[in-house]
C-alpha cells in the first residue's frame, strides 16, 4: 500500500492545492499530515498565496483520508475548523507491517526520540529540511516542507510504498530515496 506525508503546509493554499494534487495522482491510501497546517508562524514569512480559510476548505474535503497530528504553530482553534483529528503530538502507525511514529517534530526528533525498537521509523517536518536515513538500527525520515522549504530545497513531500521512501519536489524529481 502507498502512503503520502506532507508537512508545514502554513497556510498557504497555492502548496496546499499543489499538495492535493499529488495526492489525487499517487494513488495513495492515506495523506499523512505532519502539523503546522493554517498558520504560518512567528518565525516564518508569509507563504505564497497564504489563506488559511481556502487550506481549511480544501483539507476539509479530504477529512476521512487524512491522518493528521499537530504542530507548533497549530492549535485548539484550528481543531474546531478542521474536519479532522489533528491534535495529538503524535501518531503511531503500522503501515506495510513497518511501526512508524508520525510527529511533527517540536517534541519527539532525532535528538528527542519516542520510544522506538529496531526497525522503526520516526518521521516528522518542523524542520523544513528533506531527510531519509538509518539511525542505528531505525529510521529518521523528514518529507520537509511543501510551502516554506529550508536549506536551498525545493517545496517536497515523502511517499511511502512498500517498504520505499521517497522524497519528491513537486516537478516529481526525486529527492531522496531509502528502504525501511
Amino acid at each position: 500500500m502507498k502512503y503520502m506525508f506532507a508537512s508545514d503546509i502554513h497556510g498557504s493554499a497555492y502548496y496546499c492545492q499543489k499538495t492535493l494534487e499529488k495526492y489525487k495522482e499517487s494513488g495513495a491510501e492515506r495523506l499523512i499530515l505532519l502539523g503546522d497546517l493554517l498558520y504560518h508562524g512567528p518565525r516564518n514569512d508569509l507563504p505564497r498565496d497564504y489563506d488559511p480559510k481556502q487550506v481549511i476548505v480544501m483539507l476539509n474535503k479530504y477529512k476521512n483520508r487524512i491522518c493528521g497530528v499537530r504542530g507548533n504553530c497549530d492549535s485548539e482553534v484550528d481543531q474546531m475548523v478542521l474536519e479532522f483529528p489533528m491534535m495529538a503530538d503524535y501518531g503511531l502507525l503500522v503501515l506495510n507491517g513497518k511501526t512508524i511514529y508520525a510527529t511533527h517534530g517540536h517534541i519527539y526528533n532525532e535528538e528527542t526520540l519516542p520510544p522506538m525498537r529496531q526497525g522503526d521509523a520516526l518521521i516528522h517536518g518542523h524542520t523544513h529540511l528533506p531527510a531519509a536515513q538509518a539511525m542505528g538500527d531505525c529510521f529518521l525520515l523528514n518529507p520537509g516542507s511543501v510551502s516554506l522549504p529550508k536549506g536551498g530545497n525545493p517545496g517536497s513531500y515523502g511517499m511511502l510504498d512498500g517498504s520505499i521512501f521517497t522524497i519528491y519536489d513537486f516537478d516529481g524529481n526525486k529527492l531522496k530515496e531509502i528502504t525501511l
